[in-house]
């Protein structure tokens, strides 16, 4: 999307949904070295209030943001920030993500002409649609002009 293509208001689904691994929990923990035993040790996690492994909060953010690129930031030029990250509910391995976006606001650049910024509100949802995740993202999107 480029910048006149952003609405305010406007909501995004974004789909297919993701399903939650095992194996992208433990790979994201060895990448990340977060040892943490509740993410992948399971008779640790047994005996916690989740009985469970749970899911790396990582793991759930980079997914759910991934899954905004084809249809918010493909044509980003820059990532200019994330804000207010809430971890809203677990996540297990075998939930399903799923996400929707928001379009906050929009201004053009003051110090980058053919280029305007762009806030987004995503929330990650479960299969059984409780959110998991929210989150603000700003992003740096080319002007259409400048897109040609």
């Amino acid at each position: 999307m480029v910048y006149e293509d952003f609405v305010p208001g406007e909501v995004v689904e974004h789909r297919p949904g993701r399903t939650i691994t095992m194996s992208d929990n433990t790979w994201s923990s060895l990448l990340c070295l977060n040892q943490h035993p509740l993410h992948i040790d399971a008779v640790y996690a047994e005996q916690t209030q989740f009985q469970r492994i749970l899911v790396s909060s990582l793991v759930t953010f980079g997914i759910v943001n991934g899954m905004t690129v084809s249809s918010i930031s493909a044509k980003c030029i820059a990532n200019l920030g994330w804000d207010k990250v809430r971890m809203t509910a677990p996540v297990f391995v075998g939930d399903t993500l799923y996400a929707t976006t928001r379009i906050l606001t929009k201004r053009e650049s003051a110090k980058r002409p053919g280029e305007g910024i762009v806030t987004v509100h995503t929330t990650g949802l479960n299969q059984d649609g409780v959110s998991v995740i929210e989150f603000e993202r700003t992003i740096l999107v080319p002007r259409q002009e400048a897109d040609r």
